[in-house]
């Protein structure tokens, strides 16, 4: 871990705990405060000098429930919607303490609204110090400080990715300096040429597909001078199992999970579903309403078009608003299905810029005019937060795909239709239409084993940046 790193974290245990006092004393003046008084008025005796040694006492016991949430662990990598979930969380038994303290001692001091206004001020002061503490870590980037130097191994998809992820976020704190296609002996030669001239920090293997000997040599010069060793995992051929383990007669049964998302998680991911899909319904409805009397006076047909896709439960019809000329649309209202079908696999045939089961046809000439701006920016899908509001669908989930594409799967493929699809999801947001059909698989596999509520809202939350971000086709 860089210095930097270390420094930033030192600071945040003696910050949380400034931020803790200083929520504390805000919560204690707003009380007594004229407007607060009149609502309700103070009925009780706590002088600033004994509520300030409860308040001590309080902040080093909160600083512990921190510690043991994790907040204090050196990771220089995690998501900032995490780091906040745990700050939430964190306050949150801090506040349980405080009211089961105030059971136990009545006299400790009688007010709820000291209470309740200091956990929520403690929440946002918190986050707002570490909001703070991240803006200023990604400044120091631009002046070279904390940067991670890393020399990149491998001939492979997901180096590209990676090299370019790295080359376009200015504030990842990570800058590829070398990278080499294989790690024969002659490159491990010029790279102990170049670690003597340049500072390296880390080398990553991103080529599952290296020889046994070449990790190991890889391994072992990491080792030798002393850099720290990662690689990313191949998500199709690593296989990130969970076990549950139950005992029948005396005997261990272990159930091997495929997915998190089972039992509660379902429950969760259900309800969830439906209060965001409400929410974004009511949220969009002017652009619904728009885009439709729109799409009425762009061409004739209906506004609406439903297309019939797989899911975990069966086929079901995908609402979309129309952005195709009517006559090119397939399906059993729109006109002649066969003959739009057969126009169709020409199109594919012709200008087809995917590989595998699914397609994606570029410079489509079936759209209209603003079919191709309502496809630009996705508004076309705004109408299946119905679908997830009648449980076809989910928020977060793999892409949709029509039956004769679900034909062609293979049977490494079929894995992403063991949850519902989703409006938006963890390939979506890696690079949407640009990824290769195997890459969906890879990361929505990915998805499917490491699914949690948290993982669900930081997508959703990345999401309209995938949408404003320019790709290679569209």
């Amino acid at each position: 871990m860089k210095k930097s790193e270390l420094i930033f974290s030192s600071l945040l245990a003696p910050l949380d705990f400034l931020m803790i006092i200083l929520a504390g004393i805000s919560a204690y003046y707003l009380r007594f405060t004229a407007l607060a008084a009149e609502i309700r008025p103070v009925i009780f005796s706590l002088p600033f000098t004994q509520y300030l040694k409860i308040l001590l006492l309080i902040s080093v016991a909160w600083l512990i429930i921190f510690a043991l949430a994790g907040l204090y662990n050196i990771k220089g990598s995690r998501r900032l919607i995490e780091e906040i979930y745990k700050v939430i969380l964190a306050c949150s038994t801090g506040l349980v303490l405080i009211v089961v303290l105030i059971f136990i001692f009545r006299e400790l001091f009688s007010s709820r609204f000291i209470v309740l206004a200091g956990w929520l001020l403690a929440i946002i002061y918190i986050s707002l110090a570490r909001v703070i503490i991240r803006v200023i870590q990604r400044r120091l980037f631009k002046f070279n400080i904390g940067v991670h130097k890393i020399v990149m191994v491998g001939n492979s998809k997901t180096t590209d990715i990676l090299v370019r992820e790295f080359a376009s976020q200015n504030n990842s704190g990570y800058d590829v300096v070398k990278r080499f296609r294989d790690f024969s002996l002659e490159s491990a030669q010029e790279l102990e040429k170049f670690i003597k001239i340049k500072k390296v920090d880390e080398i990553l293997q991103s080529d599952p597909n290296l020889s046994k000997a070449e990790v190991l040599r890889l391994y072992d010069f990491a080792d030798e001078h002393h850099l720290i060793f990662k690689y990313a995992a191949d998500l199709l051929s690593t296989k990130v199992l969970k076990t549950e383990v139950a005992e029948i007669a005396g005997i261990p049964i272990v159930e091997v999970k495929k997915t998190p998302l089972e039992g509660w998680g379902k429950i969760y991911k259900r309800i969830f579903d439906i209060i965001f899909s409400l929410l974004f319904i009511i949220i969009f409805s002017p652009i619904l309403i728009v885009t439709a009397i729109l799409i009425k006076l762009d061409s004739t047909g209906p506004v609406i078009y439903k297309n019939e896709r797989v899911s975990k439960n069966g086929n079901f019809k995908l609402l979309k608003f129309r952005s195709m000329l009517v006559h090119y649309c397939v399906g059993d209202e729109y006109g002649d299905k066969e003959e739009a079908l057969k126009y169709e696999k020409q199109l594919i045939l012709e200008k087809n810029i995917k590989t595998g089961p699914v397609y994606k046809i570029a410079d489509d000439p079936r759209l209209t005019k603003f079919g191709k701006f309502i496809r630009r920016w996705s508004i076309d899908e705004l109408l299946q937060f119905f679908n997830v509001l009648t449980g076809d669908m989910s928020l977060i989930g793999p892409r949709p795909h029509q039956p004769r594409e679900v034909n062609e799967y293979k049977r490494h493929h079929k894995k992403v239709l063991s949850i519902k699809p989703g409006v938006t999801g963890l390939s979506q947001i890696s690079g949407r239409s640009d990824l290769s059909f195997e890459d969906e698989v890879k990361i929505d596999s990915y998805y499917i084993e490491n699914w949690s509520l948290l993982f669900d809202i930081s997508i959703l939350a990345r999401t309209p940046s995938a949408i404003f971000k320019k790709r290679r086709v569209e």
